[in-house]
């Protein structure tokens, strides 16, 4: 390869390839196609980094491969079930309250929480931080990380079902 390689080449060149890999880590056409188009996204992104371009096929396999174990990761942190699976494990709302409950409210109720329950909530759920992670932050050990994320949650449910305005009555009332 030359060292003027331009993004429409690199893809004819490694698309098929690359797919085939995905393919190969993934089993699924849909997630292949994905992977790739990421890959390809990244290199758009930031292959303009890469000053020896003899390395393109390297470093795109390489970011591929990272994808595919960033998904993993993701999946593994946030699994997919159905609903019907886990119906006994979901908290009993009202569908009315959550029509009407919006972002301010939730974070209303996320800065009255303890402190101590706050920030590993904050840290997992609006930082994307993984457990590791936010004991080094915290300087807590990762079992209390897991605790205080729990009892957190907890809390701020409640908080949420106790202070989130009220629907307005679709009955009429007769004076």
């Amino acid at each position: 390869m030359t060292g003027s390689l331009d993004f429409e080449n690199l893809v004819n060149l490694h698309y098929e390839g690359l797919y085939r890999f995905a393919l190969s880590l993934t089993r699924s056409d849909a997630e292949a196609r994905d992977l790739t188009q990421q890959t390809f996204y990244v290199w758009a992104s930031k292959g303009h980094q890469l000053q020896d371009r003899s390395k393109a096929k390297s470093w795109l396999y390489t970011t591929l491969h990272r994808e595919f174990l960033a998904a993993q990761r993701r999946r593994s942190r946030f699994p997919h079930y159905e609903v019907t699976e886990v119906t006994t494990e979901l908290p009993n709302v009202d569908p009315a309250l959550v029509n009407h409950l919006d972002s301010e409210t939730l974070l209303a109720c996320l800065e009255r929480m303890d402190a101590i329950f706050r920030a590993p909530v904050a840290l997992f759920y609006l930082e994307d931080c993984p457990y590791k992670e936010i004991a080094e932050i915290l300087g807590i050990p990762l079992g209390t990380v897991k605790s205080r994320i729990a009892r957190g949650l907890a809390q701020l449910q409640q908080m949420v079902l106790d202070n989130a305005p009220k629907p307005p009555s679709t009955a009429t009332e007769n004076p």
